[in-house]
């Protein structure tokens, strides 16, 4: 048969399809997600989350150093506070669980750079991301809570704040308060478009996080909306946001790619905890290659435009981008 194109030329061996590949990953561009607990000796395996922990801070450089090991460079905290009150103040103590891991990371962990999850949920006796008017989550009371928060990140030395809550005006806030007090150099990476959504359930089972009433559906995004997503990331941009984030991930793929093609600024994908553990529970159950499906799910995670991935399989994807399995 006479064809002239034969795509196949280009696939016919592994050194060839690895020097036409269009997307490629690097673990510089991973990110690890790690709960923090107050306490000693406390090493917990999150049972929605087989193989994640929370980890008190004298136990924390098991897991540090398991993440350095594998390749990767950059870690997201989230704090889980001893005490809780309705207005979350234990958030931006100078002593809270947030501060003393930055500071033992800083301390004995330097290579790595560290960004911190900035909001209110995992602090509040009510589990809501703010200050509550009533039922009602009061947004710029919140903003002011938050910007404490983040300073006091930054003041212990995190290298990048991620504030989380869904605001209005958050970023503005803490680009203020943090240009204010010297830190105009400390990026902000927003959780610009962060769905309402029902693959966060592990998560708030790390956390301790859920609300005790209600839902988040009065803040977050509603998952019907791809153009509010537009609108809430050019808000960001003009606030000062640096980097955007698309949450969850692998079912919000075509918001990701619109904001990669409309904006100039490096878009994050925050593959959550309900992903992580839909992936494990099939592998354990024998369903599904749970390496290859780590591997695949990155691959089209990037492949729509993320420019970096914050996700549970960092180590695992570290590793395999070491070993030539991705890449």
């Amino acid at each position: 048969m006479e064809l002239i194109q034969r795509p196949r030329r280009l696939r016919s061996s592994a050194l060839l399809r690895s020097m036409v590949r269009e997307t490629r990953i690097s673990a510089d561009t991973l990110i690890y997600p790690i709960f923090v607990v107050e306490g000693t000796n406390r090493k917990e395996e999150i049972d929605t989350m087989p193989g994640q922990y929370r980890w008190s801070i004298d136990c924390l450089g098991e897991v540090l150093q398991s993440a350095v090991d594998a390749g990767v460079h950059s870690v997201l905290l989230f704090g889980i506070p001893a005490e809780k009150d309705a207005i979350g103040s234990s958030a931006w103590a100078e002593n809270g669980i947030v501060q003393q891991a930055i500071r033992y990371i800083k301390q004995h962990f330097p290579q790595l750079y560290v960004i911190t999850d900035v909001c209110m949920c995992e602090y509040t006796s009510h589990g809501h991301c703010g200050i509550l008017c009533g039922e009602t989550v009061d947004n710029d009371k919140t903003l002011e809570v938050l910007a404490k928060t983040a300073l006091s990140h930054v003041q212990a030395g995190a290298d990048m704040v991620a504030p989380s809550d869904m605001m209005d005006g958050r970023v503005g806030k803490i680009r203020t308060v943090l240009d204010e007090h010297g830190f105009c150099n400390v990026p902000i990476m927003a959780y610009s478009v962060k769905y309402a959504s029902a693959f966060y359930g592990p998560f708030r089972d790390a956390a301790d996080s859920a609300p005790t009433f209600g839902d988040r559906k009065g803040y977050q995004m509603d998952p019907h909306n791809a153009r509010e997503a537009i609108r809430e990331a050019e808000l960001d941009i003009q606030e000062g946001a640096d980097i955007l984030m698309v949450k969850p991930g692998l079912a919000y793929l075509d918001v990701l790619h619109t904001l990669k093609e409309r904006f100039s600024q490096p878009v994050a994908l925050y593959s959550v905890s309900g992903e992580y553990a839909m992936i494990k529970a099939a592998g354990m159950a024998g369903y599904v290659d749970e390496a290859a499906l780590i591997c695949e799910s990155a691959v089209c995670m990037y492949r729509a435009g993320a420019d970096l991935l914050i996700t549970y399989f960092a180590r695992e994807l570290a590793q395999f981008i070491r070993e030539g399995r991705i890449g």
